[in-house]
């Protein structure tokens, strides 16, 4: 199966129903009085964690989702059918992000969890509703609120206890398949791992899951090689096996390598650079790495990590290894989950602005402007007659005479442009 952890799609919630204007008929009952039912609410979309899915290449091919529409209201009082949420299944492990601000407005963390990411509009009121001593006969109905398109990053994190981390081609894979029975793609040459590779490893009793996560190069955290592939599935993790080349192959030095992987992780992340790290010193096999143990192990040392020597190629010097992991995790908090923000989708700022453009068009804009747009009717005259009042009662024809405007002078709400009169 391909593999994809980054991809971004389009969401938009269901909008409400328009409400109804309709007055009650019957027979022998000459004035009804108003009867229009309201809209029903808009689908919410709704994202939830699916343990049957690994990848996010599904959503490569599909890119907009749609919740259903609220159903608009009908006469003799009935309410118009809330429209159908939208479930968007994604791997466990998933992060909705904002692509704007980069925040995190989901996150699907373990089995099961449903996150609410866009709520559907409300439905508009029916003319029953507009009923009033002095206005028994309403005409007009509320329109349902309409909803916005949203672009949003999904990011596929991998859930992991354990990140085996490490310069490309030191063993990192060959440890995983000898820790748990995973069997990862292992050829002698750079980068083969290109995708997590998970596995659970079980010592003592106790199990965990591991992660052989891609190689990592200089300049990873500037995006170099696998670059921040790699760093973004470090990103749960709760401790790292960082596996070095004990026998320095390719000219290579061990010591060099383990400061420059670290390097580059404090510098995308200094949480990442801060987690637990464990030292496995591969290729013990070898004679050279078997004489250079002692001197890696004590440079480590100074650094503040301990260094295990082990042998993929042989199976030897996990035990130690284990017993310090499991350790380790019986002492730490559980996997990280990251700080939610909601998506804002209606404006939150209850006031209004006005401005002046170039063609001097006088511009009124601003929360309170959008709700009277939605629910004013600009075919029905007295929906009209009602919008005239609220641009009076919420100050907005006061505001327009302070700032100069007069008679013939162009108001723009919206989409609606009028002349004023005063």
């Amino acid at each position: 199966m391909q593999f994809l952890d980054k991809t971004k799609i389009f969401i938009k919630a269901g909008d409400g129903g328009d409400g109804c204007a309709a007055f009650h008929r019957e027979k022998f009952v000459m004035n009804g009085g108003p009867s229009g039912g309201d809209g029903g609410k808009g689908g919410d979309v709704v994202f939830v964690a699916d343990p049957q899915l690994n990848t996010l290449i599904d959503f490569r091919y599909k890119r907009h989702y749609r919740a259903g529409n609220g159903e608009n209201g009908r006469a003799e009082l009935q309410t118009g059918k809330d429209g159908e949420r939208l479930v968007v299944h994604v791997p466990v492990g998933t992060l909705v992000r904002d692509p704007e601000t980069e925040s995190v407005i989901a996150d699907l963390h373990e089995v099961g969890v449903e996150k609410v990411v866009l709520y559907g509009g409300k439905g508009g009121k029916g003319n029953a509703r507009f009923s009033t001593p002095t206005n028994q006969s309403p005409r007009f109905a509320q329109p349902g609120r309409k909803t916005r398109e949203f672009e949003v990053v999904l990011e596929l994190l991998t859930i992991a206890d354990v990140g085996i981390i490490g310069m490309p081609s030191v063993g990192k894979s060959t440890i995983l398949s000898v820790l748990t029975r995973a069997k990862p793609k292992i050829a002698a040459y750079h980068f083969t791992t290109l995708t997590p590779n998970l596995g659970v490893a079980v010592h003592r009793g106790k199990s965990f899951v591991l992660a052989d996560i891609p190689g990592l190069i200089e300049g990873a955290a500037e995006g170099a090689g696998l670059g921040h592939d790699f760093l973004r599935h470090v990103e749960r993790t709760r401790i790292l096996i960082h596996v070095i080349d004990g026998a320095g192959s390719e000219g290579r030095d061990p010591v060099d390598d383990f400061d420059k992987i670290n390097e580059e992780l404090f510098k995308y992340s200094p949480k990442l650079a801060a987690l637990p790290q464990l030292a496995a010193v591969n290729k013990q096999d070898l004679p050279d790495a078997a004489q250079m143990l002692p001197i890696i192990t004590e440079e480590l040392k100074e650094r503040g990590y301990r260094a295990f020597g082990v042998s993929a190629a042989t199976v030897q010097g996990f035990d130690e290894l284990l017993d310090a992991v499991t350790s380790l995790l019986s002492e730490l908090p559980e996997r990280q989950l990251f700080d939610e923000v909601q998506l804002e989708q209606e404006p939150t700022d209850d006031r209004f602005t006005i401005s002046r453009d170039s063609d001097g068009v006088y511009v009124v804009s601003g929360g309170q402007v959008e709700r009277l747009l939605d629910s004013t009717d600009p075919n029905d005259e007295e929906s009209m007659r009602r919008f005239q009042q609220m641009l009076i009662k919420t100050g907005i024809i006061s505001a327009l005479r302070e700032m100069g405007c007069k008679d013939g002078d162009s108001i723009r709400l919206g989409e609606w442009e009028f002349d004023f009169v005063d």
